[in-house]
């Protein structure tokens, strides 16, 4: 099953490190926090990957071109332009698409862009500015075991964000003003290919609104509830915050290291 990642936004809300790169590309303990991303779901055997790029989509490419240089020790010749490799650090067994999918794209028509790459098949979808402790394979048995055609993961966070009307596990509306500790949207979507078929409209469409909205009025929304770690990186707080956790040990979304005691809580 491939990941999409959306990773085309602007940024607007972390303009002290978007002016430069992408928000996916925002450093958490010396690493983007895309690459944190993708480790999570590596570590549940999930290793191809599509990420939807827009603003400053160079960046992402250059970094994922030169992986391989990135964790290498090598000496270069300027004189003659040989490049000798002294020694590899790991590496990732990943498979990894880069998808341009335009500078003012919204979300639901970066997804739709990639339609042509998932071939028919269920794949996973999350936002590339947040991090979890999420079990990958818990939530992927979860979606098998409903007849839905997406699952989305739930958390409880302060009232900021818009929030979920459920009967049981099926989402029921979307309630835009919520009260602290409603469950809200935390992404890590797992999605039938027929999703696709509520993405319409063109790269005006945002996935949060009418594809969202459409299926939960024909029931095919369901959410999976995370009582762990997550965490979203809109402002230099919550990066700052991010950092701190991982420099402290505390890095609850570190799930690949077998030695992180924060894994399975």
């Amino acid at each position: 099953m491939k990941v999409l990642i959306l990773a085309g936004g602007f940024g607007t809300r972390l303009a002290e490190e978007t002016s430069l790169r992408p928000k996916p590309m925002v450093e958490i303990g010396g690493k983007p926090i895309l690459w944190h991303i993708m480790k999570t779901y590596s570590h549940y055997g999930f290793n191809e990957f599509v990420i939807l790029l827009g603003y400053k989509g160079y960046y992402i490419k250059e970094y994922f071109a030169n992986y391989f240089l990135h964790r290498s020790d090598v000496t270069i010749d300027l004189a003659t332009s040989n490049m000798e490799v002294h020694a590899t650090n790991v590496t990732e067994n990943w498979k990894v698409t880069l998808l341009d999918t335009g500078l003012n794209t919204m979300t639901g028509g970066r997804v739709k862009r990639a339609e042509p790459f998932i071939n028919g098949e269920p794949f996973m979808l999350t936002y590339g500015d947040g991090v979890a402790n999420i079990d990958i394979g818990k939530l992927v048995d979860f979606h098998h075991n409903h007849n839905g055609a997406i699952t989305m993961t739930s958390v409880q966070k302060a009232g900021r964000f818009g929030s979920l009307k459920t009967e049981g596990d099926r989402v029921e509306a979307f309630v835009e003003k919520p009260l602290d500790g409603n469950w809200i949207n935390a992404g890590y979507f797992v999605c039938e290919p027929k999703v696709m078929d509520y993405i319409i409209g063109g790269d005006s469409i945002s996935l949060e609104n009418e594809p969202l909205e459409g299926l939960t009025s024909d029931g095919q929304l369901y959410t999976f509830r995370h009582e762990g770690f997550w965490q979203c990186m809109d402002t230099l707080r919550d990066k700052n915050g991010l950092n701190k956790m991982w420099e402290n040990g505390e890095a609850k979304w570190k799930v690949w290291d077998d030695k992180n005691v924060f894994a399975a809580q």
